[in-house]
């Protein structure tokens, strides 16, 4: 199993120095990969910063942790503009990029947008988004005339460093693990700040529906103070991302939470 921290985007995280400083102490504590949420939460109230560029600043100034978002709604971004985003951070940080995608949760962060509400729209435009960004990503001329989205004879350059980008489905449903099996890890929400979990035998039984024996990564979010990172392991899970948020307590203390290494 590999060990990462998934830190909130809003709240005191929405000062970028405070994720960065996070993430440096992951790197010098023997953490694999730094994770972000993405989330408009200004729509709803907390200020909020921009993951994507969080992560450029984490880029820049470690050397090999893994990054990447849990997870980004596909349906409130076009497509190409995210391709040319995710490309762009792959690049910067030498093909460390893996990226998580969801349906997003929080139906504010589209409706006051204008944008669609309806789990079914935005289900159809997550799984016409996906296909696209493995098209974009492969470097080669797309053309596409779908239901949502049009593309006439654009490639993307420069393409990711990565030869497959891996792609995450987020979420616990059985919608979410039809797609996620159809990808290249599922990021179970294994602890979310309400205190809700997911226990060993869930992501066992996940697992068993996502059908996948190949080289596939399960991630779960959790708490190490009120989950065993280690019976996930024994479940099938490859990594472990301890979640940080406002709830959890100060920076101070989530530093010293990192500080203290990965949950072995």
């Amino acid at each position: 199993m590999r060990f990462g921290i998934c830190l909130a985007n809003f709240g005191t995280y929405s000062d970028p120095k405070v994720p960065v400083q996070l993430a440096h102490a992951a790197e010098a504590s023997a953490w694999d990969g730094v994770f972000i949420w993405d989330h408009l939460a200004f729509a709803w109230g907390p200020p909020t910063a921009d993951p994507w560029t969080v992560l450029a600043a984490i880029a820049t100034s470690t050397n090999r942790l893994r990054l990447g978002t849990a997870v980004t709604p596909v349906a409130r971004r076009r497509p190409h503009v995210l391709a040319h985003q995710v490309a762009t951070l792959d690049n910067l940080s030498g093909g460390r990029v893996t990226f998580g995608a969801g349906l997003g949760g929080v139906t504010s962060e589209f409706g006051k947008f204008g944008e669609p509400t309806d789990a079914k729209v935005r289900a159809a435009m997550l799984d016409e988004g996906l296909e696209l960004l493995r098209r974009f990503w492969s470097g080669e001329e797309v053309t596409h005339h779908g239901e949502h989205y049009t593309v006439d004879g654009v490639t993307l350059a420069p393409a990711p460093v990565q030869e497959r980008l891996p792609i995450w489905i987020g979420g616990n449903r059985p919608p979410s693990l039809r797609r996620a099996a159809r990808w290249d890890g599922w990021l179970a929400d294994g602890a979310d700040p309400t205190g809700v979990t997911l226990s060993p035998d869930d992501i066992t039984r996940s697992i068993a529906t996502i059908g996948r024996s190949d080289e596939y990564d399960v991630a779960v979010l959790g708490e190490s103070d009120r989950m065993d990172s280690g019976a996930y392991a024994q479940a099938g899970a490859t990594w472990w991302l301890e979640n940080l948020h406002d709830k959890r307590g100060g920076v101070d203390e989530m530093l010293a939470l990192v500080h203290q290494g990965p949950p072995r």
